[in-house]
């Protein structure tokens, strides 16, 4: 694949990012957590232990560009509901999305690679996303930016290993006995984590607490 990284015009300047040192291994796990649930947890458990990573950074996205914004919670709202779930100091909790003036995943993943050169990163994203990965805006530039970690969903293995995306990356898949090496590796390179599962979706949540779950 040629190494060719999605440039965007947005100031960094301003862009707080949480603390981390050259040469630590940070998982990145993004998405709208609206509302955040043990699943989430389960994940970014699973992925610090697994990955050996020194962080696992919880990026709660101003909005998902492939979904409706209807019932979104606030961001900050979000993230205080993020914070009663990620529990430890090495989870960190950001947004810094809101200032980095993006929502695509290729212009963030991209920021982070340039600011932090030294830092080992690894994007961690559901099973769920890597079945519609081929949906995604510059989806081949992502895979090229860090290695990718897709964490096992319910019902989703089959789907997410047989989706476009995964064929298209299938040479470049690391085996789950080499978990600890992902970071360490040079992107292209993803692995499936089997992890313990949770049945427990946003969706349904959202359906069952929406007066709990409103904007804040």
């Amino acid at each position: 694949m040629t190494r060719k990284i999605p440039l965007q015009s947005f100031g960094s300047l301003r862009v707080k990012t949480p603390f981390c040192l050259p040469g630590q291994r940070i998982g990145v796990m993004g998405g709208t957590f609206n509302p955040p649930h043990d699943g989430h947890r389960i994940a970014a458990e699973a992925a610090m232990k697994r990955l050996k990573l020194d962080q696992v950074w919880w990026l709660i996205t101003p909005g998902n560009p492939l979904k409706s914004h209807n019932g979104l919670s606030s961001l900050a709202g979000r993230m205080d509901l993020v914070r009663a779930f990620a529990h430890g100091p090495k989870m960190k909790i950001t947004g810094f999305e809101r200032e980095l003036g993006t929502r695509y995943t290729a212009g963030t993943l991209s920021f982070l690679t340039r600011r932090y050169p030294a830092v080992r990163f690894v994007w961690i994203m559901g099973a769920d996303n890597l079945a519609y990965f081929d949906r995604w805006q510059h989806w081949r530039h992502i895979a090229e930016i860090m290695p990718i970690a897709v964490v096992d969903r319910p019902n989703w293995r089959h789907a997410a290993l047989s989706s476009p995306a995964a064929r298209a990356l299938e040479r470049y898949r690391v085996p789950e006995s080499e978990a600890a090496s992902l970071a360490d590796r040079q992107p292209p390179a993803w692995m499936l984590l089997t992890i313990r599962l949770s049945g427990l979706s946003s969706t349904a949540l959202r359906a069952t607490k929406p007066a709990e779950l409103g904007a804040k």
